[in-house]
């Protein structure tokens, strides 16, 4: 086997880290082995994703092919009485259906057309099953958002029984591996139109929520083309609307405009920057179902020639916008055929509605939050309609194969780690782990600042930090490797074989 062809996975979680190498090892599709990571996070990091949640996928191989999977669940048909302002938790937050399981589904079918795959769903769960019903150790990941969570988790439709143990107890849950179960007999789709489907539908009825029988039944992941856009000579591929993988992308094409400086201080002022130029475009993304979403325009050479000239090296421009943050998980797996899977799975928040469906074992996301009301916004919730998505997982190919694999946790900073990560992996030449190490800054609100303000990680420096200021950056400054960056990961695949990481930030591993 030729060392570039290495297998490698990536995961926020060791368990699921190695089940994926060892779906790899007994000669698994990149496909297969992403599916039983996805499945083993869905028990593992129950606060970030899981089986109420959706997933986006990417997919390419060394034959100039590439799909995304958007996996992304629809508001029901019948929209319920819904007030001014879209609520955040509990069941009138239940808004969309859930579509990682039906984004499993279809990974596998691809995997077997495309790729010869082998393994059945029924294989792949049976770890994820395991775990449920023997339990696991929680780690520092789940604790820190249980603990940040403590006050309000009490009143949570049938959170505290299950997740409410004592530290260092194991967490098992029974309901859900009996739904796991069931998926492995009777099939994914299961989830939809089948026993499970029943299960569900019942728990969400008698949780209030709006969606129904039929709404699960009419969920159905699409595959569509990627977006592409050139930068530094290779091409950087990312999910179209309504994800915001065209945002990822603005940025990077405005940097590849731009001479990128290793100066730290200077480095974060353009990216900043980059970022906010891109940012300005991004309230036109939605369903382009139901919205007209031209990608081309604003990925159109002028429009980004003109975003790089707009950037003042001696001044940050003013920030009026607010931006929303949520949780994800981010895997990702290359095979010994060089075929790579890049995938993101959510529930939006963390620990997303709070509501435990029925007797199943399932919190069902909060996605719906991230609709607008307002009749004029192009993400208006509408019947049928998904809503805007920030997950976007990336595959940078050179010469036409697969290069890099990439992703994080981080909704609206989604597009900014990635800036840092892209640029610390391309520009600067440091290897996965030295560039997931990279400082970061977010723009926006978080859970621990309400201001609009830009969050650096002390490990930039206090210099950095004050020279930022200087420019007219309202800055604030967190620890160093803070939770409240997200988790990352990346595989490079070259001639001298793959390596990865996960982020430093929380307990991942590549193997």
């Amino acid at each position: 086997m030729s060392a570039a062809l290495q297998p490698m996975v990536t995961s926020p979680h060791p368990l699921a880290t190695e089940v994926g190498a060892e779906v790899l090892q007994r000669g698994g599709t990149a496909a297969e082995a992403a599916v039983a990571m996805g499945a083993v996070l869905a028990v593992v990091m129950p606060h970030f994703c899981g089986l109420g949640g959706d997933a986006v996928w990417l997919l390419a191989d060394r034959d100039d092919w590439s799909t995304t999977i958007m996996g992304i669940g629809q508001a029901p048909a019948v929209l319920p009485d819904l007030p001014d302002a879209l609520p955040l938790r509990g069941p009138d937050a239940m808004l969309t259906t859930a579509c990682a399981v039906d984004s499993w589904d279809h990974a596998l079918r691809l995997s077997v057309a495309r790729w010869g795959g082998v393994m059945t769903a029924d294989a792949l769960l049976e770890p994820a099953q395991t775990l449920a019903k023997e339990g696991f150790l929680p780690g520092a990941s789940q604790q820190f958002w249980l603990d940040f969570r403590r006050a309000d988790w009490p009143d949570w439709p049938g959170f505290s029984p299950l997740f409410g143990a004592p530290t260092g107890e194991l967490l098992r849950q029974p309901q859900l591996a009996h739904v796991l179960a069931l998926l492995r007999k009777d099939g994914l789709r299961s989830f939809y139109d089948g026993p499970v489907a029943q299960r569900v539908a019942q728990g969400l009825d008698k949780a209030g929520s709006a969606l129904t029988a039929a709404d699960l039944a009419a969920t159905r992941c699409r595959e569509a083309q990627p977006l592409a856009q050139s930068y530094r000579g290779m091409r950087l591929l990312a999910p179209p609307p309504p994800t915001q993988g065209v945002t990822t992308l603005a940025i990077m094409g405005i940097l590849d405009r731009l001479q990128v400086p290793r100066d730290p201080t200077a480095r974060m002022h353009l990216l900043v920057e980059a970022v906010k130029q891109a940012f300005l475009d991004r309230a036109g993304i939605a369903d382009p179902d139901h919205a007209r979403v031209d990608t081309q325009a604003l990925l159109d050479p002028g429009r980004l020639d003109a975003k790089a000239a707009a950037i003042c090296p001696e001044r940050a421009l003013v920030w009026p916008a607010i931006v929303k943050h949520g949780d994800t998980v981010f895997f990702a797996a290359t095979d010994a055929q060089g075929r790579c899977a890049s995938v993101l799975q959510s529930t939006y928040f963390d620990w997303s509605s709070g509501c435990v469906i029925g007797d199943t074992g399932i919190i069902w996301h909060n996605r719906g939050a991230s609709f607008s009301t307002d009749p004029a916004h192009p993400n208006v919730i509408a019947p049928g309609k998904r809503p805007f998505y920030t997950l976007n997982p990336g595959i940078a190919l050179r010469d036409g194969v697969p290069h890099l694999l990439y992703g994080t946790q981080g909704a609206d900073g989604q597009p900014q780690t990635l800036a840092v990560l892209l640029t610390a992996l391309i520009d600067l030449g440091l290897s996965p782990a030295e560039a997931l190490a990279e400082p970061r800054f977010l723009l926006g609100r978080t859970f621990s600042d309400s201001r609009d303000s830009l969050k650096i990680e002390a490990s930039l420096g206090s210099a950095a930090i004050s020279a930022l200021t200087a420019l007219g950056h309202e800055t604030a400054e967190l620890p160093a490797l803070s939770l409240i960056f997200g988790c990352a990961g990346a595989i490079r695949i070259d001639a001298t074989g793959s390596s990865g990481a996960h982020d430093p930030r929380g307990e991942g591993a590549a193997l």
